[in-house]
């Protein structure tokens, strides 16, 4: 009976042994970061996976603090994450949308080779004792390149498919739809918070002669032309757009209309000094231009807009290339 008792318990612990060594061998193995802490953040495991990422070995590394060795690492973002898994005995997530990575590690996936350093997901684990008490955090470290890359990817293209239905391919500048828009938003704007704003409407004078003297290539020569100065005398908070043809819109945030006259007379003198060359051929153009700041009659932007036009109308009719108010 006791030889049996004393082969049963060997073949227990031999078993015990050999559950020991897999868990082991799979820590060690395993394709994420596992790195457990103490209460004073030293490193007591630190397995295969932040070896070979980090060039650093367990034994060099073990009971070591974890911010002194990693001098980068965000020490009290991260604490404050790790003292709440502390406190809460709860786990904490920390996305790669977050913080792309915790642990500065080289990308070497061949898929999404771009890719200067690892996109990480970090998972904080508390770990107790056989008391309940919570002594020691666990990192799991998980590389998610890949993921992150593809949808990186595929935001970039979302913003690049949204820019360009905004954009008039000729131009370059906002397409009609968008630029009403950005209209609407700047109106509503100014009926909210009283801020002073103008509009500025031009049509490049004689166009359709241009065309035929020239031809329609010739044209849409002129169009880019003019379109890159007006893009080049815009601040950032202005916005502007082909409405249609050789005619464009301005909308000049908190400017008054005395600043709007400005902005337009030296994009006219800019445009009147252009020397465009298509096929040999010098083409100048000048522009007419008519600008409205919102009157407090106005109750919409058709109505801001349509006073603009008719100030283009009349700048049109006092001979061209020169500016009108709209009183």
């Amino acid at each position: 009976m006791d030889i049996r008792m004393a082969t049963d318990q060997k073949a227990v612990d031999n078993s015990a042994m050999n559950e020991l060594h897999w868990l082991i061998d799979m820590v060690q193995t395993i394709e994420v970061g596992l790195v457990v802490l103490d209460r004073d953040y030293n490193i007591q495991l630190w397995n295969g996976f932040m070896e070979n990422h980090s060039g650093v070995t367990p034994n060099s590394i073990k009971g070591k603090n974890l911010f002194e060795q990693f001098d980068y690492l965000p020490a009290k973002w991260l604490k404050q994450k790790m003292e709440s898994v502390y406190l809460l005995k709860n786990r904490a997530f920390i996305s790669w949308e977050q913080r792309p990575f915790i642990f500065q590690f080289k990308n070497y996936r061949p898929i999404t080779g771009r890719a200067d350093f690892m996109y990480q997901n970090v998972t904080l684990l508390p770990l107790s004792s056989l008391t309940g008490e919570v002594t020691h955090i666990s990192m799991i470290v998980y590389d998610v390149t890949d993921v992150a890359i593809n949808k990186l990817q595929l935001k970039s293209a979302n913003e690049r498919l949204e820019y360009l239905s905004q954009i008039d391919g000729l131009s370059q500048l906002f397409n009609r739809r968008h630029w009403e828009q950005c209209l609407q938003k700047e109106f509503d704007r100014h009926t909210r918070y009283g801020s002073e704003t103008s509009l500025v409407m031009l049509d490049i004078d004689h166009f359709k002669a241009i065309n035929d003297t020239y031809g329609h290539q010739a044209g849409d020569r002129v169009i880019q032309n003019v379109s890159h100065t007006i893009k080049k005398s815009l601040r950032e908070t202005d916005c502007a757009g082909r409405y249609g043809g050789e005619e464009f819109g301005v909308v000049l945030a908190n400017t008054p209309a005395v600043n709007a006259r400005f902005f337009a007379e030296r994009l006219r003198k800019k445009i009147e000094k252009l020397e465009i060359l298509y096929e040999e051929q010098l083409i100048k153009v000048t522009i007419s231009i008519g600008i409205c700041d919102i009157k407090p009659e106005v109750n919409d932007s058709d109505t801001w807009l349509s006073q603009a036009d008719q100030a283009l109308y009349q700048a049109k009719e006092a001979g061209r290339n020169c500016t009108i108010a709209y009183e």
